[in-house]
């Protein structure tokens, strides 16, 4: 009796939780959902990501890392306590897995909310990846967006406390030509994410000149961060 007390307690200590999956990329896609992104460009953006997580060129690089499968969830945000965890983390490995992850994104109802604060989407991200059941050889924060943080602490301190943590920040800010609640349109939101939010060894960002642009913008950052692939800038502009 003595001896099966002492197993189970082992069991309990070192077998009782299941061992974290092993994957090539842990990816949190943190979408901007603040008000400034009217109906008509939240739809183009979600369909961005819809077009781009099942493309054949996407599949190919999740299929050329190491071990060929990557974990991914999807988040939207807006204001510094306006988080969504949209789509929970989810392993992606072939056709099938990306398909059913889109879905689920397609499937869910959009909820456009106030104020813009890019920190509390990074430290929302970060505490996502504790406990989440994968173990990446990467990990890698994904905010796209349109406007800079206007609520909350600074940008740069979250990406900063971000990067000390590990954990990469990729950008893919979209620069508007209209107006952004009566303020003007925010031509250097390119320079602002270049200098406030992307950080850690091999951060890059890919610039969509519009949210008609936005589709081909996601693909070409969702392949250069799904392969690694090593960049000779941190900025390239979607046309």
């Amino acid at each position: 009796m003595r001896l099966a007390g002492l197993a189970v307690v082992a069991f309990l200590a070192f077998g009782g939780s299941a061992a974290a999956v092993p994957v090539d990329l842990e990816l949190v896609l943190a979408v901007d959902v603040s008000r400034s992104v009217d109906p008509e460009e939240a739809k183009l953006q979600r369909e961005g990501y819809l077009e781009a997580l099942v493309h054949p060129r996407v599949l190919q690089a999740i299929r050329s890392g190491g071990l060929g499968k990557i974990a991914v969830t999807y988040v939207e945000w807006a204001g510094v306590d306006t988080q969504y965890t949209v789509v929970p983390w989810t392993l992606i490995e072939d056709d099938k897995s990306a398909a059913a992850f889109t879905a689920r994104i397609a499937a869910a109802p959009y909820n456009a909310r106030n104020w813009t604060s890019i920190s509390g989407a990074i430290d929302y991200s970060v505490r996502l990846f504790e406990d989440n059941g994968f173990e990446g050889t990467r990990r890698v924060i994904d905010v796209s967006g349109d406007g800079r943080t206007n609520q909350g602490r600074s940008s740069a301190a979250a990406r900063d406390d971000a990067v000390a943590a590990g954990i990469v920040i990729n950008g893919l800010p979209v620069v508007n030509e209209r107006m952004n609640f009566y303020r003007p349109p925010e031509y250097d939101l390119d320079v602002y994410y270049r200098d406030n939010v992307i950080g850690g060894p091999g951060a890059f960002m890919i610039v969509a000149e519009n949210f008609n642009a936005f589709t081909g913008a996601v693909l070409s950052k969702l392949i250069r961060e799904i392969a690694s692939v090593p960049g000779d800038t941190t900025v390239a502009e979607s046309r």
